[in-house]
């Protein structure tokens, strides 16, 4: 399930949680929350930052073929061998 995060439209009008911020982890398919769980004070969706891998070192041939992975060489035009 993904997390989505929400702030209070008016950060003087809603509790500590929700004039801070928070984050809440529901299922796709639901639509996004109108009003604070805990005060009812309206709130909205924020965009929230892309988590993504981050590689310390290039792939090697010997981690790509422990990884399970084929790993081939182009010899000539549109001749390929396998390593």
């Amino acid at each position: 399930m993904p997390l989505y995060e929400y702030i209070a439209e008016d950060p003087e009008g809603g509790c500590r949680t929700c004039s801070k911020g928070f984050e809440l982890r529901r299922p796709v398919d639901r639509l996004p929350l109108g009003e604070c769980p805990l005060c009812r004070a309206p709130v909205r969706k924020l965009v929230s930052t892309v988590s993504s891998p981050k590689l310390s070192k290039p792939l090697s041939v010997s981690s790509a073929k422990s990884a399970g992975f084929t790993v081939l060489e182009k010899r000539d035009k549109g001749t390929y061998e396998k390593l």
